[in-house]
């Protein structure tokens, strides 16, 4: 991945910023190596669930700095696929009722041609299977 752009999905920053007991490591880990050949990206969806853990916005940025995290939107392209991947997901007996997060996630690093960092692939190889993942040995 020499020079590449890899999306972060926002388990593996939430396991980073929470010190998670099980998944730090591995996060934290995969996270370093990467930065240290391509851009980790994020976008609105990513940097929204993660705020949640956040009182004011000032402490979000000092946690995820641009200088680090390249903030890309979420092409229209990315959008379209996204509805169309929700769409099979409740024809399939999927019951949430709007498109989950996963997946604008999931179309935005397919659209952008964008390996996956995230430990949680079930969902992301169900709709989006020639999506390249990054994840744990063995992950769901």
């Amino acid at each position: 991945m020499n020079g590449g752009r890899v999306l972060v999905d926002s388990n593996v920053l939430l396991d980073i910023l929470t010190e998670d007991s099980r998944w730090f490591a591995w996060s934290s880990g995969q996270l370093g190596r990467l930065a240290d050949s391509c851009a980790l990206v994020i976008n609105p969806i990513v940097y929204a669930e993660v705020s949640i853990g956040f009182e004011r916005i000032e402490d979000l940025e000092e946690a995820l700095p641009d200088e680090y995290f390249v903030r890309s939107q979420i092409p229209w392209e990315a959008l379209f696929l996204a509805g169309k991947c929700f769409l099979q997901y409740r024809r399939s007996g999927g019951r949430k009722q709007s498109p989950l997060p996963d997946f604008f996630i999931g179309a935005h690093a397919a659209v952008e041609g964008m390996p996956l960092l995230t430990r949680d692939g079930k969902r992301y190889r169900t709709y989006f299977p020639r999506l390249q993942l990054i994840m744990p040995e063995g992950g769901e």
